[in-house]
């Protein structure tokens, strides 16, 4: 549900704004969470649907709060990444809840304090957000905060369409194509998904998405399995990926700050913020698939100490995986069309995801030995390594194409200055 809904909760977040969509975010968050604080063990069904209202809550809020990473423009990744690590990280609160939960404290209580706790989403949505979306580069009469309902309401589509794109030093939508049409198509929501930059990208996130679901999904059998069915030893390890999750906010920043690190200094002559952007994403990128790949080793070999280093190899990996994903959608396409965008790969990664069901019947069918399976999901991981390489070589094009252009502009001043 977290990841389907995120193509409609897209369409909802461009269209119709903010506000409209954190309101929809708070009534169902405090729905699921009321939910869960009167139900029962008559009424044990209604989980499923309370559960699905806070995560599909839950990516709404991280929608709408992504786009404040437009406020600080030499560090819009890093902040977006933030978020993401954040987002990681929230399933904390459920273990404080169990925990608490041993130590006394019942679950009716904890969950009307989260439902309380809502009150916080609605005064920030009433008076630190905006009503429509924060506009990326900022204007310079743009305001954020208590004075934001003094300042002018931008619509993203219209302010794109009638910025200058000489001077845009932001995201450089309209400073190179990304296929080679007029700028009308390019910016289609059509020629987005249609482009190679959506697909590689889609696959990137769907083989690694699905190598991390099949991990989780058979964590505890493995578990059982290497220590022999001790549950002393089987809750140990348990524990330990449980507080290594935690972790995901404080990894994540490290993908943005290596996303933004080219902003320290100024840009070459010719070269768009969008095309650095772009090249300075390829290391991230890279890097993502990279940890993956050897996340997914240390996951298929069995051997129980190692596992250790799987957990902190997969919680680092999560965090830049998601955190990088919001990035490069917000560099590489246009604004005004992330919400669907990142819906549209956040939906279509799920229904790759599906694929897990056939791995854990397959699993089954060896024994419940996952180590064959896991080779299979090692070498579908190198599909990952394509998209970096892709986006590397579109940079590269780029210069190419950029340093042609000024071969032929200074044949062309000589040829004009010798008559």
């Amino acid at each position: 549900m977290n990841n389907f809904l995120t193509l409609p909760n897209g369409f909802i977040y461009d269209h119709f704004g903010t506000m409209a969509t954190r309101f929809l975010a708070i009534i169902l968050y405090t729905t699921g969470t009321l939910i869960v604080a009167l139900s029962n063990k008559a009424l044990s069904i209604l989980l499923f649907p309370a559960l699905s209202f806070v995560a599909v809550g839950g990516i709404l809020f991280l929608m709408t709060n992504m786009q404040v990473g437009n406020l600080f423009g030499s560090h819009r990744s890093t902040i977006i990444t933030v978020y993401n690590g954040a987002f990681d990280s929230s399933s904390v609160i459920f273990l404080i809840i169990k925990v608490l939960y041993e130590r006394g404290v019942s679950l009716r209580s904890s969950f009307l304090f989260l439902s309380a706790c809502n009150l916080i989403h609605l005064l920030r949505t009433l008076f630190l957000m905006p009503k429509s979306h924060i506009p990326y580069p900022i204007p310079d009469d743009y305001k954020y905060g208590m004075s934001c309902a003094k300042s002018h309401s931008y619509n993203v589509e219209q302010y794109e369409a009638e910025r200058d794109p000489s001077s845009d030093r932001g995201r450089g939508v309209a400073d190179e194509p990304l296929e080679t049409t007029d700028n009308s198509e390019k910016d289609s929501f059509r020629s987005c998904v249609l482009s190679w930059f959506f697909l590689w990208h889609l696959i990137w996130l769907s083989v690694m998405q699905l190598r991390h679901y099949f991990f989780i999904g058979t964590l505890n059998p493995m578990l059982n399995r290497l220590a022999n069915q001790d549950p002393g030893t089987v809750s140990e390890y348990t524990n330990a990926f449980a507080f290594t999750q935690l972790c995901g906010v404080l990894c994540a920043p490290w993908n943005g700050l290596l996303m933004d690190r080219h902003k320290r200094k100024p840009l070459d002559p010719g070269v768009s913020e969008r095309e650095a952007d772009l090249r300075s994403s390829v290391l991230s990128l890279l890097l993502t698939s990279l940890q993956c790949l050897l996340f997914s080793i240390c996951a298929s070999i069995p051997f129980l100490p190692l596992q250790c280093g799987t957990f902190i190899l997969q919680v680092l990996n999560r965090s830049f995986l998601y955190g990088g994903n919001a990035a490069f959608i917000s560099i590489a396409f246009p604004a005004r069309h992330f919400g669907k965008l990142y819906g549209l790969v956040m939906s279509l990664s799920a229904v790759v995801s599906l694929l897990q069901y056939p791995c854990f019947a397959l699993n089954k069918v060896l024994g419940g030995d996952p180590f064959y399976v896991n080779i299979i999901l090692t070498v579908l991981t190198l599909l990952a390594f394509i998209h970096p390489v892709y986006v590397f070589l579109h940079c590269r094009e780029l210069a190419k194409q950029r340093e042609n252009s000024q071969s032929i502009l200074e044949a062309s001043i000589q040829e004009t200055s010798m008559y």
